[in-house]
């Protein structure tokens, strides 16, 4: 890709940074779970279970997601190698596999 068009390379990099924002939603997660644990004698198996499927919700929805930018990237970078005018489509894809985490990340506060 770099080779052949190399002015398309910005464009190619924007699926791997909507992944790496996947990663940011669990570490969010946990820090919030971090910060709701306290002390060890206050924490009762439902507050464990509740944590644990907070932390379920978001790792799942973020596999989900990942894994929807993934096919979409792939096969959108290829194709604005051939044909710039699916870009645009391509992002809004890219958005909307980025919603599944994102509405991960928000249920699992919630749970949480």
């Amino acid at each position: 890709m770099g080779v052949l068009r190399p002015d398309l390379i910005i464009k190619s990099v924007v699926p791997v940074v909507m992944a790496g924002i996947l990663g940011i939603y669990g570490l969010i997660i946990s820090v919030v779970i971090n910060q709701k644990i306290g002390s060890t004698t206050d924490y009762i198996p439902k507050i464990g279970f509740a944590h644990l499927a907070a932390g379920l919700c978001n790792g799942l929805s973020s596999l989900g997601a990942g894994l929807a930018i993934g096919l979409v990237g792939d096969a959108g970078v290829r194709a604005n190698a051939q044909q710039e005018q699916v870009y645009v489509g391509m992002l809004l894809a890219l958005i909307f596999a980025e919603a599944l985490g994102l509405y991960g990340l928000i249920v699992a506060i919630i749970i949480s």
